[in-house]
């Protein structure tokens, strides 16, 4: 139905930058809320950034000021800008997206992960 291929991820040294991005293709209506999570091994999954389709959003108080999540409706592609890196932000990053599917309605779809790695 939906794929969501992710890029971006990788080794930077704190204080540094990266940049996410997700590309939603597939069939599909359209695409509502698209949002990034983090998942740290034996944590639950947690809401990094949300971006609804008008541009609202909303972040998660440990990245406020320093993560900043956009997206290009045209290309079905969530980005996310991370600035400021700790080590703290280390782990697995999942793209997420809310598609409107026929016959389905709004459908939860998640990509498969890539790594950030923030160490000196």
């Amino acid at each position: 139905q939906v794929q969501l291929v992710e890029s971006g991820g990788g080794l930077v040294q704190p204080g540094g930058s990266l940049r996410l991005s997700c590309a939603a293709s597939g069939s599909m209506l359209g695409i509502n809320a698209m949002a990034w999570y983090r998942q740290a091994p034996q944590k639950p999954r947690e809401l990094v950034a949300r971006i609804t389709r008008d541009g609202k959003t909303n972040y998660a108080d440990s990245v406020k000021g320093r993560f900043t999540i956009s997206r290009d409706n045209a290309k079905n592609t969530v980005y996310l800008q991370m600035n400021s890196l700790k080590p703290e932000d280390t782990t697995v990053y999942y793209c997420n997206a809310v598609a409107e599917i026929i016959g389905s309605g709004p459908t939860s779809f998640w990509g498969q992960g890539t790594q950030v790695t923030v160490s000196s």
